[in-house]
């Protein structure tokens, strides 16, 4: 079975991008050290497509190269905080109807190409800095969560989880600057995707 993870710099996690077989320091290799110990008769090919920086648009442009063209059982996307990011950061506008056309296109190929969709949803968490960009985030979590939910196969709501989680303990456990996740941040996101995954594990 091949399952390609594909997103942005969470997924990215430094990766070797001369390795077609490099996972990354993230929640790939984690998530990867995990499951082949458990179905070790299995032939599970990973694959890390995760670009730092990406937003939802970059992995459409992207899609036909580096997921159809691989031809995978199923693929492991978390993707849409650069799009929030991006606005704050650089001051490019976050429009959301083509955010919505965008993430609707790119995870309706998947499905017609008969892919197995796991979506990871981003997630922000309360750095004093990132404050302000709630607002923003909402509006597109919506567009996230409705699309999501009605598309893939398996979808994780991780805002939720950590935001909960952190009510009780330092957002700086699990991402020091809200975004990209510690290594207990990583493992979370490696435990709760893997149990998505092996529903549909061939």
């Amino acid at each position: 079975m091949k399952i390609i993870f594909f997103g942005d710099s969470i997924t990215d996690a430094e990766r070797d991008r001369n390795d077609n077989r490099s996972l990354g320091n993230g929640y790939v290799k984690i998530l990867a050290n995990k499951l082949r110990p458990i179905y070790p008769d299995t032939d599970i090919e990973l694959l890390n497509k995760g670009i730092s920086g990406n937003e939802v648009c970059d992995l459409l442009a992207r899609l036909q190269n580096d997921v159809l063209d691989e031809k995978p059982d199923a693929v492991v996307i978390m993707i849409g905080i650069n799009n929030t990011l991006h606005k704050f950061k650089y001051g490019k506008e976050l429009n959301l109807r083509q955010f919505e056309d965008d993430f609707t296109e790119l995870l309706t190929r998947l499905k017609e190409a008969g892919i197995v969709i796991i979506f990871l949803e981003p997630f922000l968490l309360p750095a004093p800095d990132k404050l302000r960009m709630r607002k923003l985030f909402n509006e597109e979590l919506k567009i996230i969560d409705r699309i999501g939910s009605e598309l893939a196969d398996e979808f994780v709501a991780y805002d939720e989880m950590f935001n909960g989680i952190t009510e009780s303990i330092p957002y700086t456990e699990y991402s020091i600057d809200g975004v990209h996740p510690t290594h207990r941040g990583s493992r979370l996101i490696a435990d709760t995707a893997i149990k998505a995954i092996r529903k549909h594990l061939l």
